[in-house]
C-alpha cells in the first residue's frame, strides 16, 4: 500500500518558494509602476508643455485695450476682444439657465421616481449617447432644426447647442449625487408622514447640493470653450452686438479665425483669448473642487 499525502514540507523548500513567489511579485509591481510614472510623466510634460506656451504667449496679449475694445479690421494695430467676451459670457450664462434646471430637474427623476422604469433607462441610454457624442454633432442636429429653419445664424441657436451639451453632465452628476444620500433619510422621513417631493426638496437634493453644484460648474467649464457647435449656429460678430436674433461673437471661434488668420496682430489676440479661456476654466475646476471638499 502506499503512504498517504502528508502535508508536511521541508521548511527550507518553502521558504525558498515563497521567496521566489515575492521576488516575482515584487518585480511585477516593479513593472507596473514604472509604467504607470512614465504614463504619467508623459501626461503632465505634455499639459506643462501646453500651460508653459499659453501663459507665455497669452501674457503679451493682455492689455486694457483687450477688454475695452472690439476685434480690429484684418492687419491693423490695436483692439481687443470686449466684444468676444461679453458675447461668450453671454451665451454660456443663458445656456446654464437653460440647461441646469432641465438637467437637474431630469436627474431627480431618475434618481428618486423612475429609478427601474422603462421610461428611466431609456432616458439613461440617450444621456450616455449625448456624453459621448461629439459636439459638433450637436452644432449640425441645432443647424439643421433651428438654423436652416430660422434662415441665419443666431446666438439663440447658440444657446440650444451649449444647453444640449451641458444637460447630459448635469443629470449624470445630480443622479449619482442623490443616489449618495442613505436611504435610512428617506425612510425617516417617509415615517413621520413627509410626502415625497417635500423629502426630495428638504432632505435629498439639501443632501447631495455640494456635488450638484459641483457637476454645474464642471459643465460649465466644459462648455466655455467648445468651439465646433458655436461655428454652426452662433457664427461670429466682428461688432459688439446685444442682440441674440443675430450672429454673437464669442470668444472660441474669435480664437479659431484669427489663429488661423496670417496676420500677427489677431494672432497675438487669439493667444491672450486662450490664456483667457483656460484661466476661466481653471479657476471654474478650482471652485467646483473646493466646494465638493468642503460639503
Amino acid at each position: 500500500m502506499s503512504r498517504p499525502a502528508t502535508f508536511n514540507q521541508d521548511p527550507d523548500r518553502v521558504q525558498a518558494t515563497r521567496e521566489k513567489l515575492q521576488s516575482r511579485r515584487r518585480g511585477t509591481n516593479a513593472i507596473a509602476l514604472t509604467l504607470s510614472l512614465a504614463a504619467m510623466a508623459f501626461g503632465l510634460l505634455w499639459l506643462v508643455w501646453i500651460l508653459f506656451t499659453t501663459l507665455k504667449l497669452g501674457i503679451g496679449g493682455l492689455s486694457v485695450e483687450l477688454f475695452t475694445q472690439s476685434t480690429p479690421p484684418p492687419n491693423t494695430d490695436g483692439g481687443g476682444l470686449a466684444n468676444a467676451i461679453v458675447g461668450s459670457l453671454m451665451l454660456v450664462v443663458l445656456a446654464t439657465f437653460v440647461g441646469t434646471p432641465l438637467g437637474i430637474l431630469a436627474g431627480v427623476y431618475l434618481a428618486e421616481y423612475g429609478q427601474k422604469r422603462w421610461l428611466a433607462n431609456i432616458t439613461r441610454f440617450i444621456n450616455d449617447i449625448l456624453l459621448s457624442a461629439p459636439s459638433i454633432v450637436v452644432g449640425l442636429f441645432v443647424y439643421a432644426l433651428v438654423v436652416a429653419k430660422m434662415g441665419r445664424f443666431s446666438g439663440w441657436a447658440g444657446v440650444i447647442a451649449l444647453a444640449l451639451l451641458q444637460i447630459p453632465i448635469v443629470i449624470r452628476t445630480t443622479e449619482n449625487m442623490l443616489k449618495l444620500v442613505p436611504n435610512a433619510l428617506r425612510e425617516a422621513a417617509f415615517a413621520l408622514g413627509t410626502p415625497k417631493w417635500k423629502m426630495v426638496m428638504s432632505i435629498t437634493l439639501k443632501a447631495s447640493i455640494g456635488g450638484i453644484v459641483t457637476g454645474v460648474l464642471l459643465a460649465v467649464a466644459r462648455i466655455a470653450g467648445e468651439t465646433a457647435p458655436l461655428l454652426f449656429t452662433a457664427l461670429s460678430n466682428q461688432f459688439f452686438s446685444w442682440d441674440m436674433n443675430q450672429p454673437v461673437a464669442n470668444l472660441p471661434v474669435t480664437i479659431y479665425k484669427f489663429a488661423m488668420s496670417p496676420f500677427p496682430q489677431w494672432q497675438s489676440l487669439a493667444w491672450a483669448g486662450v490664456f483667457l479661456i483656460t484661466l476661466g476654466v481653471l479657476g471654474l475646476n478650482i471652485l467646483a473642487r473646493a466646494i465638493f471638499s468642503k460639503k
